[in-house]
């Protein structure tokens, strides 16, 4: 018997003859979005992704055509390429404001396939000049609704709205919304852009009505805090600027352009902000005193697509119970932490309040922990005032949303509510989930799904840190998080406009702050958060294949890193922020009790390493060989400072004892001596096995625990990590009944949605299941389960530029069974246990060992 066995099958049948194949092409994307309706690049990129039933499919050519009312503007001619993706358009300028068609033909060596589908152009400063900036003219808290009459005269054949907002708008037609997005447009540094979102709409002839109710969002915020938004530079009152472009099918135009002839009113939402909450008062639902709006100056920012998904109410979940834990106070207890909103269907005698607390947590006599003490929020804190009209009522908020499990009720007419009188809504921006991961063990199985969720809870437009407490975008979690959202979500947009608005929170010096949208706070030196700026583009390349971000942006992060090397002498670096909430911190939040020089200076040599690769392939070996030298150079200081050779470990000053992060880093980043390498991994484990099998590692050293241990050979530590039910560990907290992923491994942590500690999700992909990227967009990408020893089974997908790449492994009987998925374009090197290593091309392979 030979020493393996290579066995080829297709889905659950034989491979069929060629000439029996079949191959389909399809989600074909433009800036890979799905027909998008604003595209504002002069050169859009086209992708699709190529399907064949035969091992082996191979795409050979394609041909692009792109046509507008019929005509063709550009056509590609066949190209001989393998290329599927990031295909520029190469025609004459778009006009603006159009829709375009567009077609791909593709050769494959299994036959022929096509797929098509449209986009729309943005429009240009021409476009816009019938539509002005207004709203309501004094600044009192009331929510403004403005809004239009207009008349719809033949049949329609295109009407697209076109919104840009300071704010959020919510747009309706005859008391309608247009779409199912909320928290709508996105959050930006509105001095820098503004973004803009079309939306197709349905027009019958007649009269209608065009109305948008305004909220202040991240740019009109009132509550006082410690960041300050209520002093952002652009801070004013909410406003809107809207277009509805009416294409009529006898060739006439009609544009509804917002100005001072639309009516202004204040509504029901008397008062909204997104830390706070909302107050309504359903008795001004019916505005009966309209005035004109007013025009009102334009953010300085310029008008750009909304390029990330629209946020939208996604999921539903009813109560599993209503508790009474004093006379009249009522606490609704749902499935698990959400961000999101409560729904209220209510009826009661007109002006009753009803007031709703949202909490993740309850305080030990049952009430809701809605408290906040840390960030001196002045008025108000996740909380909603509902005020009756004497009417049957059903209500939720539309312009904040909170992190929550519980809602306490208050003020309730009528005595106890029944379980269905309060439902909960999961509220973030609509990613598609494109990766999987299952396995034999159930609490790795809890802690990715717990993942996934918080994630989930944490996607608002921008990747976020904590719905309840925070709502920023803390770019050294962002970091640390991007590879499990770009692994588990369609997040690639999301996560190229957050590094737009990194770029655009950076300081005089080009270094960026500590929360990316900025109003001005967090000026702060800490490379370790920093690294976002870096470190994003590249994992952005490795994870979607585009180069665009790390192009738009090398300059800046090329002259930040620099910078970063210049203040640090000696090639050593510092930050205020370090291995953060490691175990024996403060549950508020405080660095781990070591040098944070150490850390500092690991980041400082992992951004000089990337920038290099960066600007290599950008075409600028010139500079890539000076930051080469400079992280030469830092690697050198890093370990004459911290390095002692003789215990095969790295100190600090004033560190408290062996500090796990430390070795971590310098292991992870490559900054260990070749030959000492094994000692300084054994050292960890060491540590790990003293520490009776736990970490002792905040959020930096958290990433790379498992990995690192699982690649220098201590796989077994590694699974004793993951698998511990006893505090610090994932498993302690699922053992005290946590539904998400905590902000410290302490009980106490404040925040019970956060996804910073819960990158173990990068190590069940990548070293549980194999399944790993070892080129840009996974053209090549590994499939090595390291613990078939562990368990019986695992399995993972990932959602590819080319198509879904996955495996699933099963041990049986001593041996290992592996299914693997190469989508079309791409290839994978296979490593299992016994076997030689194999490189697979497209197609669905099974492989035994011994």
């Amino acid at each position: 018997m030979t020493a393996y066995r290579l066995v080829l099958v297709a889905a659950l049948c034989l491979v069929p003859a060629l000439a029996d194949a079949s191959v389909f092409v399809d989600t074909p994307r433009v800036e890979h979005a799905d027909a998008p309706t604003y595209v504002d690049v002069a050169r859009p990129r086209f992708s699709w992704i190529v399907h064949g039933d035969t091992n082996g499919t191979r795409q050979t050519g394609y041909r692009i055509a792109v046509s507008r009312r019929g005509t063709i503007v550009w056509d590609s001619g066949w190209v001989d390429s393998a290329r599927s993706f990031d295909i520029a358009y190469g025609g004459p300028a778009l006009p603006p404001g159009e829709r375009y068609e567009w077609r791909a033909d593709v050769r494959t060596s299994a036959g022929d396939a096509t797929t098509s589908s449209r986009f729309d152009t943005a429009l240009d400063t021409g476009g816009w000049s019938a539509a002005h900036w207004i709203g309501k003219g004094d600044d009192s808290l009331p929510a403004p609704i403005v809004r239009k009459s207009f008349r719809v005269d033949d049949s329609v054949k295109r009407a697209m709205l076109y919104v840009a907002a300071g704010g959020y708008a919510d747009m309706s037609i005859d008391g309608k919304p247009v779409s199912d997005a909320v928290l709508s447009p996105g959050f930006t540094d509105y001095d820098k852009r503004v973004e803009v979102v079309g939306t197709e709409v349905k027009l019958e002839p007649g009269e209608h009505v065009l109305a948008a109710e305004l909220g202040r969002g991240f740019y009109g915020l009132t509550n006082r805090d410690v960041w300050h938004w209520e002093r952002a530079p652009w801070h004013g009152r909410p406003r809107v600027r809207a277009l509805l472009r009416i294409e009529y099918a006898n060739g006439g135009v009609q544009t509804i352009g917002t100005d001072t002839r639309w009516h202004v009113a204040e509504g029901p939402t008397r008062r909204d902000d997104l830390y706070g909450g909302e107050t309504y008062d359903a008795r001004f639902a019916n505005p009966q005193v309209w005035k004109a709006a007013s025009e009102l100056p334009a953010p300085r920012g310029r008008l750009v697509a909304q390029t990330e998904q629209p946020i939208r109410a996604v999921t539903s979940f009813a109560a599993t119970g209503v508790t009474e834990p004093r006379p009249g106070v009522y606490v609704f207890a749902f499935p698990r932490v959400i961000a999101g909103w409560a729904t209220f269907d209510v009826d009661g005698p007109a002006g009753s309040t009803i007031v709703a607390r949202y909490g993740e947590k309850l305080l030990p006599d049952g009430t809701v922990d809605a408290r906040d003490e840390h960030h001196y929020f002045k008025d108000g804190f996740q909380t909603d005032r509902l005020t009756l009209a004497g009417r049957p009522l059903r209500w939720h908020p539309r312009f904040s949303y909170k992190g929550f499990r519980y809602v306490q009720v208050e003020g309730w007419p009528g005595g106890k509510p029944s379980p269905a009188a309060v439902t909960a809504q999961a509220v973030h921006t609509d990613v598609a989930i494109t990766g999987r991961f299952e396995s034999s063990n159930e609490l790795l199985d809890w802690i990715h799904a717990a993942a996934v969720d918080t994630m989930l809870n944490n996607l608002h437009g921008i990747p976020t840190d904590t719905p309840m407490y925070e709502k920023n975008g803390w770019t050294g979690d962002g970091m640390l998080g991007a590879d499990m959202f770009l692994r588990n979500f369609d997040a690639g947009r999301l996560f190229a406009k957050w590094l737009c608005d990194i770029s655009d929170a950076r300081n005089a010096e080009g270094a960026p702050l500590l929360i990316a949208p900025n109003p001005g706070w967090g000026d702060v030196r800490a490379p370790t958060w920093h690294s976002a700026y870096v470190f994003i583009p590249w994992s952005l390349w490795m994870a979607t294949g585009d180069m665009q971000p790390i192009e738009e942006h090398i300059d800046g992060i090329a002259r930040y890193v620099a910078m970063e090397d210049a203040r640090s002498p000696g090639g050593i670096a510092d930050t205020e922020l370090g291995d953060w909430v490691s175990p024996e911190t403060n549950p508020a939040g405080e660095n781990a009790p070591e040098d944070k020089r150490v850390a500092a200076t690991a980041y400082l040599y992992g951004m000089e390493r990337r920038t290099a690769d960066m600007l290599r392939l950008t075409g600028n070996a010139a500079r890539a060989a000076w930051f080469d030298k400079r992280a030469d150079a830092v690697r050198e200081a890093f370990n004459v400072r911290f390095l002692d050779r003789e215990a095969g470990r790295y100190r600090g000053e004033g560190d408290k004892g062996y500090r796990q992060a430390h070795n971590l880093l310098a292991l992870a980043f490559g900054l260990v001596p070749d030959e000492l390498r094994s000692k300084v991994a054994a050292g960890v484990a060491a540590d790990v096995k003293g520490r009776d099998n736990h970490l002792d590692t905040g959020a930096l050293a958290t990433k790379i625990i498992l990995p690192v241990l699982t690649a220098t050979g201590h796989a077994a530590e590694a699974w004793a990590v993951a698998t511990q039910t006893t505090f610090p560990s994932w498993g302690f907290w699922r053992a005290n009944g946590a539904t998400s992923l905590w902000e410290h491994w302490k009980l106490a942590s404040r925040s019970r949605g956060h996804y910073f500690l819960g990158t173990v999700d990068d190590w069940l992909y990548g070293d549980v299941a194999g399944l790993r990227p070892l080129e840009p967009g996974w053209h090549r990408f590994e499939v090595r389960p390291a613990f078939t020893a562990f368990l019986d089974h695992a399995s993972a997908a990932v959602m590819t530029p080319y198509g879904e790449a996955s495996v699933a492994w099963r041990r049986t009987a001593g041996k290992v069974r592996a299914d693997v998925v190469v989508p079309v374009g791409a290839e994978a090197k296979v490593t299992l246990p016994g076997l030689p290593v194999r490189v697979l091309g497209a197609g669905r392979h099974t492989l035994f060992t011994p």
